[in-house]
């Protein structure tokens, strides 16, 4: 039986502070700036992450009324009032319901992860006071680097040849589109930026950084990397929000697990540079590890040395690289187009493919058309989507909505099944390299069912691993947990796999990737893990021809609806 201590929990974002002494005087338990309740670290992750200021816990004080109304009345008491920009959270009925098994989760879920799923779900559902550029920013803080991990920041410089990675990347934009009145933003060739990421072995979790040149931290990596594997990193945060500095813990655990390093690229964000900006951002970083710019600190990687990977939004960025590189090899196979430029030097057609991508919660449906969007939100923390009934309005401000209004934060509305921006509605997925996803039960898990299915059928090497009643991205969200310790270890496991690579020899031995397809169990008080097989031919929730209509239709229904998109949260 779970242990429940009877609370109310309210988290007050934003706020004054005149707000503790208001809340004690209620005797309430209030926990200081940044730091969370007795969920443990990751509570204070996600007050980091969302700019949380307090969380208030009241234990038996005998109020019967939801959290909110307790502040409000409170401060009215006090002779203040609640402040517009103070957000108040409440998700203490939701786990007493679940505590008393009035909820679908109740046999699945721990308190701590009721706790956490809620809390995030709250925060990502209210309408923020906030407006898109405060979010935003509010992610991008650097919290420091210290501890068990490497950290080597670089940039790579646009290449000078004005024929170079951006005419491949329109190109192939243009030839993939059906709809040619679609137009984009065509983005400006800028430097990018990286963090080259290791783990950092035989120090404490405190140890702060050295005070050394970046080629100097570069050469202090190198010297604890145990095999020539790189992973190319791309964060999550729906395009809009997050950076490297906010994923260097899961990014050197993967390191840590696999032995390898990391490149986890700092690509622009969204709405300010939308599609397909990011996606140029990560087709420079990858022909940078293959051909090393002028004052690159690293050498040549060999490609099958190198797994996409990523999280959300960067495991969608991952997976489209995929699409882009196959696109840009389908093209100068018919073209018989021998090379391009690229600083300097001539590089060869196709392209070599790395060795696979492995991709944790991969968002690859953005026109959110799919099933489980609205069947899986009570195992999920993300919002519903779209709705006429239901719209969370940002306040303007300098970023959003756009002059001229766009009818997507990532793209222009009719391109949002363009397989680029939604792979779930690519067709031809021929000598693709081996492909691993990691999903829970979540509202996004559809779109890379339809993509692994079509994916399998047409020859690639896929292997699906999902976990019952999880949610998005829950093996970096539920950090300390069986499933997330197990989560890792399958990701790392499967980009070992890919490259094949011997830990001790650094020789290429195997190709070490098979086909399949797993489900995960879940009980909160019973053995978690056991496996169940599933068919990745049957993986997919309706046919190939199905969805590319139903994402037409989609696409079609915010082109009649434009207003809609302009007021949209989109918070993932």
């Amino acid at each position: 039986m779970k242990v429940f201590p009877h609370f109310t929990t309210g988290i007050i974002s934003n706020s004054d502070d005149r707000v503790p002494s208001v809340l004690s005087s209620l005797g309430l338990n209030i926990s200081s700036k940044r730091h969370g309740p007795a969920a443990g670290p990751e509570m204070d992750r996600r007050n980091g992450a969302f700019n949380i200021d307090f969380v208030a816990m009241s234990y038996d004080v005998g109020f019967s009324k939801p959290a909110p109304e307790i502040f409000n009345a409170a401060l009215h008491l006090s002779g203040q009032e609640v402040l517009a920009e103070t957000q108040l959270i409440h998700v203490g009925d939701d786990i007493e319901q679940d505590y008393h098994g009035r909820t679908s989760t109740c046999d699945k879920w721990d308190l701590r992860t009721e706790l956490i799923i809620k809390f995030l779900r709250s925060v990502l559902s209210a309408p923020s006071p906030r407006g898109a550029l405060a979010q935003q920013r509010s992610t991008l803080v650097d919290p420091g680097i210290k501890g068990r991990i490497w950290i080597s920041k670089v940039t790579f410089p646009p290449p000078p040849e004005v024929h170079s990675a951006l005419d491949l990347l329109c190109k192939a934009i243009d030839q993939l589109k059906e709809d040619y009145a679609a137009i984009y933003e065509v983005p400006a060739t800028l430097p990018v930026e990286a963090e080259w990421t290791g783990f950092r072995p035989n120090v404490d979790a405190q140890r702060q950084r050295s005070d050394l040149s970046e080629q100097q931290h570069y050469e202090k990596l190198q010297a604890d990397v145990q095999n020539p594997l790189t992973i190319l990193y791309f964060h999550g945060g729906a395009y809009i929000m997050m950076d490297p500095a906010t994923h260097r813990e899961p990014v050197s655990k993967l390191c840590r697990l696999t032995g390898g390093r990391a490149l986890n690229v700092r690509y622009r964000l969204v709405p300010q540079n939308p599609f397909p900006a990011a996606l140029l951002d990560a087709l420079i970083a990858y022909l940078s590890l293959l051909h090393p710019p002028p004052g690159s600190y690293h050498e040549l990687v060999d490609p099958s040395h190198i797994v996409l990977a990523g999280d959300s939004a960067g495991g969608h960025l991952s997976i489209s690289l995929i699409q882009l590189l196959l696109q840009i090899n389908r093209d100068s196979v018919r073209n018989s187009r021998a090379s391009f430029d690229f600083h300097g030097s001539k590089i060869s057609l196709p392209l070599p493919l790395p060795a696979g991508s492995a991709s944790a919660s991969p968002w690859l449906d953005m026109t959110h058309c799919m099933p489980s969007e609205f069947s899986n939100g009570q195992y999920d923390y993300l919002p519903p989507p779209l709705t006429k009934e239901r719209v969370s309005k940002w306040p303007a401000d300098t970023i959003w909505p756009t002059k001229p209004p766009r009818g997507d934060l990532f793209c222009n509305t009719n391109l949002l099944n363009h397989p680029l921006v939604s792979p779930a509605g690519a067709k031809d997925w021929t000598g693709a390299p081996p492909i691993w996803m990691g999903y829970g039960t979540e509202m996004l898990v559809d779109g890379g069912k339809q993509v692994a299915s079509r994916m399998a059928k047409q020859g690639v090497k896929v292997q699906w691993e999902q976990w019952e009643a999880m949610c998005h991205c829950f093996g970096m969200v539920l950090l300390q947990t069986d499933m997330s310790r197990h989560f890792f270890k399958d990701w790392a496991e499967a980009i070992k796999g890919m490259t094949g690579l011997d830990l001790a020899s650094g020789a290429r031995t195997f190709d070490g990737v098979q086909t399949k397809a797993v489900l995960f169990g879940i009980h909160a008080s019973k053995e978690t893990g056991k496996e169940t097989r599933l068919s990745l031919e049957t993986l997919a929730v309706m046919s190939d021809e199905e969805a590319d209509a139903r994402m037409k239709s989609a696409v079609q229904a915010r082109k009649d609806n434009p207003k809609l998109a302009e007021q949209v949260t989109p918070k993932l």
